[in-house]
């Protein structure tokens, strides 16, 4: 069984079932940024939450100078230092249950290139243990006995974009998609555990009209530089959905403080001197995380979505 924090425990049947959350993300500071405020509240609700964090990101750029030594390119130390950040992230966050998919450096960061256009692509050149050259099966494979065991009710991961294009984004979501229909399969594997079918699997995402709020906020504050210098009238990254397509919304705001500390724990990726970060990390908009439904149970049609689990028989 791969590494864990903290085993579920299958047999306290005869209390209330609590609401099980998983998030499949691929490099450490990936879950913070993107969905921090879900898994605060989640934690704060009472929901058995399991991290899922896919590499180490051992490729990462270091925006700390007196840790550019941890470079890839130089002592390549900086998978190891990142799981430290991730510690103190999680204890922000209140997150016990956190693991890495295979156990710590079992798939490498891909690192990632840009074409002429600004787009990201995968690098021309990677390691042959990294994440976005393993074998899907494989890296499913270890994703499999992790579902069986903890039994989410919703798995959280990216669309097939990988929301800004990263190939090991790509790859999180690849994995988590056929990683949960394996799962599913009782014929398939059963070493691996009992078959466990997920409710339900959500992509992360931003909206567009918080986006374009933010975006107007941070001219209005005198901030010309924030997500790129990018109008808040005219064309998003495809990172971004229309508000129509959005089908949940956690409202995290009142754990914005805790994503801030989480952020500032990740302290080689984060630069709290850009603009970005500045803007992201002193504005409550930015702890309401969106949600769009890749596959399982409906919501319902009550107008209820800022529930991850409405609609779902809880066992």
């Amino acid at each position: 069984m791969p590494e864990t924090h903290d085993q579920l425990d299958h047999s306290s049947a005869a209390s209330a079932v609590q609401p099980r959350l998983m998030l499949v993300h691929a490099h450490p500071d990936d879950e913070t940024s993107q969905t921090g405020a879900t898994m605060a509240k989640a934690v704060a609700d009472g929901n058995k939450v399991t991290l899922v964090t896919c590499t180490l990101g051992e490729e990462g750029e270091v925006l700390v100078p007196e840790l550019a030594h941890l470079a890839s390119t130089q002592e390549d130390g900086l998978g190891p230092h990142r799981l430290t950040e991730l510690h103190a992230a999680m204890a922000e966050l209140g997150v016990s249950d956190y693991v890495r998919l295979g156990g710590d450096g079992k798939f490498r960061d891909s690192g990632m290139a840009t074409d002429d256009d600004g787009n990201v692509i995968p690098a021309e050149t990677a390691p042959d243990n990294c994440f976005w050259r393993t074998d899907l099966l494989v890296a499913a494979d270890e994703l499999v006995p992790l579902i069986r065991d903890r039994r989410p009710h919703v798995i959280i991961t990216y669309n097939q974009f990988g929301g800004y294009g990263h190939p090991d984004h790509i790859q999180a979501h690849r994995v988590a998609m056929y990683g949960a229909q394996l799962a599913a399969a009782r014929a398939y594997r059963p070493d691996l555990g009992d078959a466990w079918q997920v409710p339900r699997i959500l992509w992360s995402t931003w909206a567009e009209g918080t986006m374009r709020e933010g975006i107007r906020r941070a001219r209005a504050a005198g901030n010309e530089d924030f997500f790129g210098g990018m109008d808040p009238d005219g064309p998003l990254p495809p990172m971004v959905t229309p508000d129509d397509l959005i089908d949940v919304v956690v409202d995290g705001s009142a754990h914005l403080a805790a994503k801030v500390a989480a952020l500032r724990a990740h302290a080689s990726q984060v630069d709290f001197n850009d603009s970005f970060w500045k803007a992201m990390t002193g504005d409550a908009l930015w702890a309401i995380e969106h949600f769009i439904q890749a596959q399982g149970v409906p919501f319902p049609a009550d107008g209820n979505d800022h529930d991850l689990y409405a609609g779902i028989d809880l066992q």
